[in-house]
């Protein structure tokens, strides 16, 4: 039985599902043919994962395929209570509310793992740390699963090289098709989403500081540029600083960047980004927000501990002051800010996330039994499909190579 707030919210969550559908024709093109061949027939696919109306979408996707699929969140704050109303009501396995408490999340994900899953799609890890773990037993009919974190992927790699990994893991975030545009153009957008619907503040004319240059550094300190804004990068990769200060930017160590930073992003998938010492220069006022997969980037306990009063100034923003008077505003908690405090990212893009997602999983169920239990790579022919799909959606067209191109190409001197 389903754990939601309230089945009465399903109308409203049916109308955000619907919406983000009729904007994403590459998982509409799969889930026609998932109609036809039904790869999941017979099977159980579990999701944790951010549970708004573009995964919701993708949790249709695959029932069209002919699984039978449980559903639950990968962050306290990220789920949106309508949308999972919504998939209840449509016969959908949902334990996920949003703003519940750490036990609650650790149940919920517990009890969407007790289906004992033949495939599953995982958000930041937490399936699979249980899966090696206190839930090693709901882990018997898993064929392999499919991450789409940095976060996650970091976690897996993790257990990999320690020969510690028991089961069959596919890479979705290192797909071409999901961190070229998903952690770039997806992030950067609605990250600025999140941040100006919960303040209703300019970013013209501010400092940003962005914490770590990845694809998703990259896409946000784009987008604030663009915006009018003085964009300040932190990193430790060498290689990446210099990237960030050919494409413009100036980049620093944290510890000066916090005495000059208007708004502050940690963007690194690391624990510890910004802590005491940077909130003791900090201006008074700024904004501090994260948008990696944890609330483990800004040091929350040390901005508790340094405050002589703390309160909630309005939803998704709370006020730290400090004993000289400065209020510093950490927003949503610490969590990710574009989930937390907005919709994620845009439909158009998670179109091409969530298409590698279920073409991934369709690989492990062709392939059950066929691949060793280690982490792979998305096969090179879906990152392909899934971008000639999403051209011919955007009614691009580009060239092809001649036969006599490839055999020039292919010569051997």
């Amino acid at each position: 039985m389903s754990s939601i707030k309230d089945i009465t919210l399903a109308p409203s969550g049916a109308d955000k599902i619907a919406w983000v559908a009729s904007y994403m024709p590459i998982l509409n093109s799969i889930k026609a043919d998932f109609e036809r061949t039904k790869p999941f027939a017979g099977k159980k696919i579990a999701m944790s994962i951010h549970l708004e109306a573009k995964t919701a979408y993708l949790a249709k996707v695959l029932r069209a395929g002919g699984a039978e699929v449980w559903v639950t969140g990968c962050n306290p704050l990220s789920t949106q209570d309508d949308v999972a109303a919504a998939l209840a009501a449509e016969g959908f396995e949902v334990h996920a509310r949003h703003g519940v408490t750490e036990e609650e999340y650790r149940a919920h994900l517990i009890a969407t793992l007790s289906c004992t899953p033949d495939l599953m799609i995982d958000d930041g890890g937490d399936l699979i740390s249980l899966l090696h773990g206190e839930c090693r037993a709901y882990g018997k009919n898993l064929i392999g699963g499919c991450e789409e974190t940095t976060t996650g992927i970091h976690r897996l790699l993790a257990r990999e090289r320690a020969g510690l990994l028991d089961y069959t893991m596919i890479d979705v975030n290192d797909a071409d098709c999901k961190h070229l545009f998903d952690n770039r153009y997806g992030t950067g957008q609605s990250t600025l989403d999140g941040i100006m619907n919960s303040t209703n503040l300019m970013i013209a004319g501010k400092t940003v500081v962005v914490a770590g240059y990845g694809w998703c550094g990259k896409g946000l300190a784009m987008r604030a540029k663009g915006m009018g804004a003085v964009v300040v990068v932190t990193e430790i990769d060498p290689i990446k600083a210099i990237e960030a200060v050919m494409d413009g930017f100036t980049v620093m160590p944290m510890d000066e960047a916090a005495k000059v930073g208007d708004l502050f992003v940690t963007l690194t998938g690391c624990s510890d980004v910004i802590r005491r010492e940077h909130f003791e220069v900090m201006k008074d006022g700024v904004l501090l927000a994260n948008s990696g997969h944890f609330d483990v980037e800004i040091d929350k306990k040390a901005l508790r501990d340094l405050a002589v009063d703390h309160w909630e100034r309005k939803p998704n923003i709370h006020g730290y002051r400090m004993a000289d008077g400065r209020v510093l505003n950490l927003l949503a908690e610490g969590r990710l800010v574009n989930l937390a405090a907005g919709n994620g990212h845009p439909a158009e893009i998670m179109d091409m996330s969530f298409a590698i997602q279920a073409k991934g999983l369709e690989y492990l169920a062709l392939n059950a039994g066929k691949l060793e239990k280690r982490v792979y790579a998305v096969p090179a022919e879906i990152d392909r499909r899934v971008a000639e799909i999403k051209l011919a959606a955007m009614q691009v067209s580009i060239d092809t190579l001649s036969d006599a191109q490839k055999a020039y190409l292919e010569r051997v001197e």
